[in-house]
């Protein structure tokens, strides 16, 4: 898939169905998620917002599997992934789903080269072979330079867009990421906004990102707002036509409606 590809082409690649989440019991049960159902598109740059507690991380990590959904289905490629276990989930964690964390999550006594590779050495991939990958990668994420380094030796802007290329590597069907510019300054947030939408756009990547950030949000085509465990409101951004700026400011408009304004949607 490629920029002349539209949302009307392409097709279904993720299936949010019904997907709920409780923790707790009696007086101290939470309803994290209250029965959620959404289609993702293959190539689509989705965000999800929503104030703290309003349960976005929770379907984001319920995807990711690191959690079990209480009820319902997340359906990749037609494969009902809520009940993997065993090899079948380290192969879908591995293979299917890149992570972008908040916090780079790197090991500090690895190369940022050695970082990048690892998930690979989990399924028995040598970074030789996958060398001319690794390079892409490096030239596109504007990391070539940092490959030898440890993670003490780099900028907070290049840790994280070398745990982008670490969740990249494996050509994975969907990249989820959590906060992805939390950690970041407004400029090295913006360096990896912009190398986010690039990969998006020019490879054709599904991005499904949580942010509280509506300059990060403004990257995206679609913007789920999640509210009480619920889908509250759902923006498009026509991608040909309207600007990012013009775009921000409906998200904004929005942030303000979910309850006091962009400061407390996290």
């Amino acid at each position: 898939m490629n920029t002349a590809n539209t949302a009307n082409s392409a097709k279904r690649i993720l299936q949010i169905e019904s997907l709920a989440k409780t923790y707790g019991k009696g007086e101290a049960k939470t309803e994290a998620l209250k029965g959620i159902t959404f289609d993702v598109l293959e190539g689509e740059f989705l965000g999800i917002m929503g104030a703290s507690g309003s349960g976005k991380t929770t379907l984001l990590n319920c995807i990711a599997t690191m959690i079990r959904p209480s009820a319902g289905r997340v359906v990749l490629q037609g494969q009902d992934i809520s009940g993997f276990g065993g090899k079948k989930l380290a192969q879908y964690r591995g293979r299917k789903i890149g992570y972008l964390f908040q916090e780079f999550e790197l090991l500090d006594n690895l190369t940022a080269g050695e970082n990048i590779t690892l998930p690979l050495a989990l399924h028995g991939v040598t970074a030789k072979a996958a060398a001319s990958h690794i390079r892409v990668l490096a030239d596109m994420l504007d990391i070539s330079q940092v490959l030898d380094k440890f993670p003490s030796q780099m900028s907070g802007g290049q840790k994280q867009r070398v745990a982008a290329a670490r969740a990249l590597i494996s050509d994975p069907e969907v990249v989820l990421a959590d906060e992805p510019t939390g950690a970041l300054d407004s400029r090295n947030s913006k360096i990896l906004m912009d190398k986010l939408f690039a990969v998006n756009r020019e490879q054709g990547k599904t991005i499904i990102m949580v942010t509280h950030d509506a300059n990060a949000a403004s990257y995206c085509s679609r913007i789920l707002f999640i509210q009480d465990g619920c889908v509250f409101h759902e923006l498009r951004r026509g991608m040909e036509r309207e600007s990012r700026e013009a775009f921000y400011e409906r998200i904004v408009s929005v942030m303000a409606r979910l309850g006091g304004g962009s400061a407390n949607v996290l």
